[in-house]
């Protein structure tokens, strides 16, 4: 989502789709289905002042901190040895704020399904997987094989595997297929069980989150962290532990879900259809259709016979490129860490 997202203010907490941040829709979804006491927002120090702006009224404790970006393990074992603190076998469920859903009744529901497929088999870690509606190649997918269980319509299945993101050709095929599903990246454990996952296959993660767990919630805590976070070598959760893991489940679900990981996704969430442009700022356009136009410098963007084209205006840089291409803006992310051009990053 680059020029916008940077790194002292990402994506989360930007509002790409109405006036609302991606985390105060999300914390907004939860609020309607949980308690905000059941509610925890994983994020790193850096990032705690402008959330406390944004998530008015969510107290210091309902915050787990890290001090420095250590991947997708790292962040969720934090939050894991913290939630143990409190209650061992306390069931947790990882969402990620940078996703749209459009039917949040059903993401209600499901989610509870899952709370409650886990308290009955604690021993497995349970997945949200979306069914395709059309072949995409920026998702990572779920294969599944038999039924593990059926509660009233809903049924949980078993995850053969995962299969890496495909080409548009391998992606046409799974969406023809009933035995494959997007990965949304939305798990559910029970806690013990995850901090014994991370003691067989992450063992390193494993000793310095448990040497951190009594420093969590206390004056020490931020010193402590600090400390022992430099040490861990990042991984992603799904290549540590979910991989490895052969006690897998998974839900389908159909509740119009999106990971909003490029402009192409924005575009796709706001167009009533392919022909419209989306715009925000100021534009004046002749024969121009299917593009997104965003202004956040405040300049006019005039388009003339411009089709399927995405421009993002930012006060100190300007990114244009065809719609179909939205998610190489990651590889001019690459190049500007390459040559060092920190004050675009």
């Amino acid at each position: 989502m680059w020029p916008v997202s940077r790194k002292n203010k990402p994506k989360q907490i930007q509002p790409f789709i109405g006036n609302k941040t991606l985390l105060q829709k999300t914390y907004e979804r939860l609020r309607k289905g949980f308690s905000v006491r059941d509610i925890f927002i994983s994020t790193n120090y850096a990032q705690l002042p402008i959330i406390n702006k944004q998530l008015a009224g969510l107290s210091r404790d309902h915050f787990i901190l890290e001090t420095a970006k250590k991947d997708t393990a790292a962040a969720i074992g934090l939050a894991a040895v913290a939630l143990a603190k409190k209650n061992p076998q306390e069931i947790m469920m990882l969402i990620s704020s940078d996703h749209y859903i459009k039917n949040e009744k059903e993401f209600i529901r499901i989610s509870h399904l899952a709370e409650r497929v886990v308290a009955r088999n604690p021993q497995y870690s349970l997945l949200i997987g979306i069914r395709p509606s059309y072949p995409e190649t920026g998702y990572g997918y779920i294969k599944i094989n038999k039924v593990f269980q059926q509660l009233g319509d809903d049924e949980i299945f078993q995850v053969e595997r995962f299969v890496e993101k495909p080409d548009l050709l391998t992606a046409k095929k799974y969406v023809k297929r009933w035995d494959y599903l997007w990965n949304s990246g939305i798990f559910c454990w029970r806690v013990d069980h995850l901090l014994n996952l991370f003691k067989k296959f992450l063992p390193n993660h494993y000793r310095i989150l448990i040497r951190l767990q009594p420093f969590l919630g206390t004056p020490r805590e931020k010193r402590a962290v600090a400390g022992e976070f430099k040490k861990i070598k990042p991984i992603s959760i799904d290549y540590g532990i979910m991989e490895k893991t052969k006690k897998r489940i998974v839900i389908p679900a159909d509740m119009d879900w999106a990971d909003v990981g490029h402009w192409r996704t924005v575009m796709d969430i706001l167009s009533k259809a392919g022909t419209d442009n989306v715009v925000r700022g100021r534009h004046l356009g002749h024969d121009s259709a299917g593009n997104l136009i965003y202004s956040y410098s405040g300049r006019l963007i005039a388009t003339a016979g411009l089709r399927d084209t995405i421009i993002i205006d930012a006060e100190d840089c300007l990114l244009v490129c065809p719609k179909n291409r939205a998610q190489d803006v990651k590889k001019i992310v690459e190049q500007l860490e390459k040559k060092k051009m920190k004050k675009y990053l």
